[in-house]
């Protein structure tokens, strides 16, 4: 793909920050998204995600341990992905770090290496389906209250929603959750989320995030805390995001390189990009067991997006080491 050439034993000699401000990163970043997306937008969109990019690098000491080729790897997958570590409640993408278990010692003790991911968020989702021409567009989710009158019918294929607001909301009880979206054809399509569905999420989050409670000498469960405690109920702007994540399970995928999707975390399935690296004496790619072992709060992906793709230049549950 180009001349540029990098090799792992280089890319193992560099501190962390200094491996996007290095010449090859950045002709390599620059050649990726002129090729992509345009001759010409390479260069300003490095200098603009570089600076996201170290910044969030230098704010987390724990990020700064994983593997250099994943840190390399996941800054190339911004050029993939042409999306915008720029930070905020509807961040596209964001990074997240995550342990990796690549083997046994003598002993019989789990090796594990830390790996930077990058994760692209529903709403970052919602940006790339936009640009691939999969959806015109779609509206903010709509939370359901106790109170409000909701059905949902799915006919041959045909999808509506029958929706009633009715106010005031004093049971402050969500009980459904669903997002309009207008398909490239003009059709809708309707993604749906009852609460029964965010109690099973809540327990897989449970499941993944316990830990040892040596005192007590037993496992906690420990879901996140925006599943709702004490029969508080779940977070709105967490469940909007939710709804995003899980609204185009079924839709073809998008380019997006080694990166995440917030709604696919779970999958080991990975897309054959290898030469987008052009690193020597990298290794084919491989998906060892994943641990969960979460260090970092992720961003706060709050409620509501539309997504004008003429305008759009700018992921089971939570796990990070």
């Amino acid at each position: 793909m180009s001349n540029i050439q990098l090799t792992v034993e280089e890319l193992n000699k560099m501190q962390p920050l200094d491996i996007i401000t290095s010449e090859a990163v950045r002709s390599r970043f620059i050649q990726i998204y002129d090729t992509l997306w345009g001759a010409g937008s390479g260069l300003p969109a490095y200098e603009r995600e570089s600076i996201y990019f170290n910044g969030i690098l230098r704010d987390n000491d724990k990020l700064q341990k994983a593997t250099r080729f994943s840190i390399f790897t996941s800054f190339i997958d911004l050029a993939v992905s042409g999306l915008s570590l720029e930070p905020g409640v509807r961040a596209l993408c964001y990074l997240q770090g995550r342990n990796y278990c690549i083997g046994q010692d003598q002993a019989g003790k789990k090796i594990y290496e830390g790996r930077l991911v990058l994760t692209i968020s529903g709403y970052g989702e919602l940006v790339l389906r936009a640009r691939a021409g999969q959806i015109r567009h779609a509206d903010n989710p709509v939370l359901v209250y106790e109170e409000d009158g909701f059905s949902f019918t799915d006919q041959n294929g045909s999808k509506q929603v029958s929706y009633t607001c009715n106010l005031p909301h004093t049971s402050n009880h969500i009980v459904a959750a669903y997002l309009r979206i207008a398909r490239a054809d003009g059709s809708i399509d309707y993604a749906v989320m009852l609460e029964e569905d965010w109690l099973r999420l809540q327990e897989y989050s449970a499941k993944n995030n316990r830990y040892y409670d040596r005192d007590k000498n037993q496992w906690v469960a420990n879901p996140n805390e925006l599943y709702g405690k004490g029969g508080s109920g779940i977070d709105s702007g967490f469940l909007c995001a939710k709804l995003i994540k899980h609204a185009f399970k079924t839709y073809p995928k998008v380019r997006i390189g080694k990166a995440e999707l917030e709604c696919q975390q779970s999958e080991e399935e990975q897309q054959d990009i290898d030469g987008f690296y052009n690193v020597d004496g990298a290794q084919p790619a491989q998906v060892p067991k994943q641990e969960v072992t979460p260090f970092c709060n992720q961003p706060d992906m709050s409620a509501g997006i539309t997504v004008d793709p003429a305008k759009a230049t700018d992921g089971n549950d939570d796990g990070t080491f």
